[in-house]
């Protein structure tokens, strides 16, 4: 209940839906607003008829009193579960409280991920999600009452394959035959990706996606008879079998041996079956000062030891926000406590281990990511970027290096590289420098994209080579960044010193709008921990001042796939590491198309440099002879000499004119002026570098053509650098005046 704070006899009341009274209360009248089930409102009290209303879908504004609301398009949703599938890119599943369940890209080909990068999946807003592991086409879902459906995406056909299709609305959990509460674990055997395993009271799995379920287990909870009746009351009940208690809420099978697999209850209890289910063992006793009645809300089976499991429990719900989390390295029979440096206020919804790097462990906490290198024995904050929130769930992408959160009420967030971690150990902060190994690239389009404030489009995955290094101190002089190809030659170089353009490059050039232009890149060199990414592009083509072109590429080619090496200079100490780089899975260019690719693009671009020093050169050799012309045209004798002049000057426009559009003065100029050579040829790099694929023969052919006029009017330049000019110095020195010096 809220009240306006200018009228004592205005108030709102907020439950599924959203209702104002302005006669203290004695009638309402319903306000529509975009989502239901609301939590809470904030009035402002300057002006009352601008509010900001949470509910299950999100937030929204209103500045009328709730005629008109702002749309949902905030990242706020609440995700129960996290799970990951195998593709490339790999997607991320969940369910969000209140509305779909979702599949999102986790990196894109485009500049950042949108909401065509996104659908609707299997299940309903609360249950757990999980694809396929062999094909993400099929995904299986969950909700309350049990309800659980396998989708195929390629048909849009979603089947009920429930454990036991008895709906359960209005009953209380006695009444069931089995008790699904509505957050049941769901998911694959990564033994066998045919076994499917799903959790009411009782463990059950199917191998023929869900035609048929086997129960693998008795009761694992303490089945307490007097928490099973209805929920609710005394006026209205709740029984939806959302409330249902004494249930398994966390299941996990070791992937390190075949029917190892674990199940923790909502009501404190852990079981262990070592074959597959045919025998169980309770194993919770054995945790000293567990409460008796606390939610077992994850369980992570080491991906390095079969007898190593973890446990993150939850007693919030009786007022005890304390962290619970628990190792046990010898299949239960003895349990260690391992929530050293995690505040006593912040409960642990999750624990995981990291597949790459066996004691590296991510824990998931009412208020944020935590993380320890020494298998729990001391914990740390990863917060980082990422809002103070409640984390539901974690998973670790194994293959791709990434940490994905789900979060309740700040959707997912992706931590993109995690070979930093891999690699770090307590020596490397006293070290003067570190550079760390870089994660290996996969080479395609994508990266690079800010959010600035788009709260509606996701950050994409980088798309260069993420070059991580730890300074222990700011360097005195500099850090320098160098590239090497697979022969030890300099692919490219940076340093934390350049703050303008690149050796071979001005700044201040329009290349059409940036789309293909490459930006100066300064190395950070500040203390601790820092960032820096290559963009696997070759040196730039030179610029002039000026410049304008029309969808023309000035960048260097990017590299080809293979093995890179990183050499950091600081303070002339130099370290190196190697990665690699691999072309998209999906593809099916070869590495000789790639070669073939680069050479033609490499050659391109040598060609504009060429085309572009000469533009420099005449424009200064021009300059120089109508200064001259200007400064002795009053001369009774200079008729020759500026008739020369001018005609020296006129020729150069020429080649220049056929060079490049010198009317060009905006970026839309060349819809009125038509493209010149450099133009032209800087438009095919764009063409050839577009996809990752050989050059067609035409491209082949447009190149030929183009070069073919472009090294004519070089050689007309030349011709007249080598003739012309040296016959014009002749005069000028007759005169008795300096003569020009082009530099060309």
């Amino acid at each position: 209940i809220y009240a306006d704070p200018k009228s004592v006899d205005t108030v709102y009341v907020l439950n599924v839906g959203f209702y104002k009274s302005v006669d203290g209360g004695r009638s309402y009248t319903t306000l529509s607003v975009p989502h239901s089930d609301n939590h809470d409102l904030w009035i402002d009290p300057n002006n009352p008829l601008r509010m900001i209303n949470a509910n299950d879908g999100g937030a929204n504004v209103t500045t009328d009193g709730g005629r008109n609301w702002s749309e949902q398009d905030q990242p706020t949703a609440q995700f129960y579960r996290v799970a990951l599938d195998n593709d490339f890119p790999y997607h991320i599943y969940g369910a969000q409280q209140d509305n779909s369940t979702v599949k999102i890209a986790s990196r894109t080909t485009g500049f950042g991920i949108t909401i065509r990068d996104w659908e609707e999946t299997a299940g309903s807003e609360s249950g757990w999600v999980q694809p396929h592991p062999k094909d993400s086409n099929i995904v299986f879902g969950g909700n309350y009452g049990g309800y659980l459906t396998r989708l195929d995406h390629r048909t849009g056909q979603e089947r009920d394959i429930n454990v036991w299709p008895d709906n359960p609305m209005g009953w209380g959990a006695e009444g069931m035959k089995y008790r699904f509460q509505w957050n049941f674990p769901i998911l694959f055997s990564p033994h066998d990706s045919n076994t499917l395993y799903t959790a009411g009271n009782m463990l059950f799995k199917t191998t023929n996606e869900g035609q048929s379920w086997t129960a693998i287990s008795t009761d694992l909870t303490r089945n307490e008879k007097s928490k099973l009746g209805p929920s609710g009351g005394p006026i209205t009940k709740d029984n939806t079998s959302v409330e249902y208690y004494c249930t398994i809420f966390a299941v996990a099978e070791s992937p390190v041996t075949k029917g190892v697999i674990w199940t923790g209850s909502d009501d404190g209890l852990v079981h262990v079956t070592r074959d597959g289910g045919a025998n169980w063992e309770r194993v919770s006793d054995n945790i000293k000062r567990l409460p008796e009645w606390i939610q077992i809300n994850s369980i992570e089976a080491s991906p390095f030891d079969a007898g190593t499991a973890y446990v993150a429990a939850t007693m919030y719900k009786s007022d005890d926000n304390s962290p619970y989390l628990y190792k046990t390295t010898d299949f239960g029979k003895t349990w260690k406590k391992i929530t050293t440096g995690i505040p006593e206020t912040s409960f642990t919804r999750v624990i995981r281990e990291d597949p790459n790097r066996r004691g590296l462990l991510y824990a998931g906490t009412e208020t944020g990511v935590y993380v320890s290198f020494d298998d729990g024995e001391h914990w740390q904050s990863l917060q980082l970027n990422l809002p103070v929130v409640p984390i539901t769930d974690l998973a670790v992408h194994k293959r791709d290096k990434d940490l994905v959160v789900a979060t309740q009420g700040r959707s997912f967030w992706i931590l993109d590289d995690l070979t930093v971690l891999h690699q770090w150990d307590g020596s490397i902060a006293a070290k003067e420098s570190h550079l760390f190994k870089p994660e290996d690239v996969v080479r395609m389009p994508g990266g690079g994209f800010r959010t600035r404030g788009a709260s509606t489009i996701g950050q994409n995955h980088p798309s260069g080579a993420v070059i991580w290094y730890h300074l222990k101190e700011k360097p005195k002089s500099e850090v320098s960044i160098e590239i090497l190809d697979t022969a030890g030659r300099s692919v490219r170089t940076f340093s934390s010193r350049q703050t303008a353009g690149e050796s071979g490059g001005q700044p201040g050039a329009d290349d059409g709008g940036g789309r293909f232009g490459g930006a100066p890149t300064r190395v950070p060199a500040d203390k601790g921990l820092n960032r820096f990414e290559w963009d696997l592009r070759y040196p730039d083509a030179s610029r002039f001042p000026g410049l304008i072109l029309w969808a023309g590429m000035l960048s260097g080619p990017k590299a080809v796939p293979g093995t890179y090496q990183v050499k950091m200079t600081v303070d002339g100490r130099a370290v190196t590491a190697d990665f690699s780089l691999q072309k998209d899975p999906r593809i099916t260019t070869t590495q000789d198309e790639f070669q073939k690719q680069f050479d033609l693009l490499l050659k391109i671009r040598d060609k504009l440099t060429e085309t572009h020093d000469a533009i420099v050169a005449i424009r200064d050799a021009r300059r120089q002879v109508n200064d001259y012309a200007a400064r002795v045209k009053s001369r009774t004798d200079a008729q020759p000499v500026t008739d020369s002049a001018k005609l020296l000057s006129d020729n150069l426009t020429k080649i220049e004119e056929a060079l490049y559009q010198t009317r060009n003065q905006s970026s839309q100029d060349p819809l009125n002026y038509p493209i010149r050579l450099n133009n032209k040829l800087a438009a095919l790099a764009g063409s050839i570098a577009g996809p990752d694929a050989q050059p067609t023969d035409q491209h082949f052919a447009v190149y030929q053509y183009l070069v073919k006029g472009i090294d004519a009017e070089l050689a007309r330049l030349r011709s007249i650098f080598t003739t012309d000019v040296p016959a014009f110095n002749q005069l000028v020195r007759d005169q008795n005046i300096p003569a020009v010096s082009p530099k060309f």
